[in-house]
């Protein structure tokens, strides 16, 4: 079994684990919706993908193991770094990465490295993509960074009508 599918293991088991269907629901849907999200930013920025993922895999994980989400992003740092670690098939370079992503990903408003850019991205990218019907995020940043990712930059046709 290759690395990713282990951290998703991981993952399936916490979240069947949860005594709610709606927060076991909303936990598959969320996670990893946003670890695919990171995977495609991660390829378009020409990172590596396979980190994206699991940053994505493990952004929230604390939300879910202590049903709260007071601090999450630290707390879900720390849980990743031990997870990671105890699977063995992470070098400490790599740990550090995906920790730190998932340690600022909520800090929406400050710009750090391209892979916290990545997992923020995504993380905007997910709640959006899950109902577009939704009006936007009242929080600028959050809004700025959705309409950054949807923008169709360098389309020549963006703004025509298809035939």
């Amino acid at each position: 079994m290759d690395r990713l599918e282990r951290v998703r293991q991981e993952v399936d088991s916490t979240l069947l684990g949860l005594a709610s269907d709606e927060d076991r629901r909303f936990g598959f849907v969320h996670l990893y919706g946003v670890s695919l999200t990171a995977t495609w930013l991660a390829v378009r920025r020409l990172l590596d993908p396979e980190l994206a993922a699991v940053a994505g895999m493990l952004h929230d994980l604390t939300n879910y193991t202590l049903g709260e989400s007071a601090d999450h992003a630290r707390r879900s740092a720390e849980a990743a770094s031990a997870l990671l670690g105890r699977l063995g098939t992470f070098s400490d370079d790599e740990i550090a990465v995906v920790a730190r992503a998932i340690a600022r990903h909520s800090d929406k408003d400050a710009i750090d490295g391209p892979m916290d850019e990545i997992l923020k991205d995504a993380d905007v990218l997910q709640h959006w993509l899950y109902n577009p019907a939704l009006p936007p995020s009242r929080h600028v940043a959050r809004r700025e960074r959705l309409e950054r990712e949807l923008a169709l930059r360098g389309d020549p046709t963006r703004g025509r009508r298809p035939m």
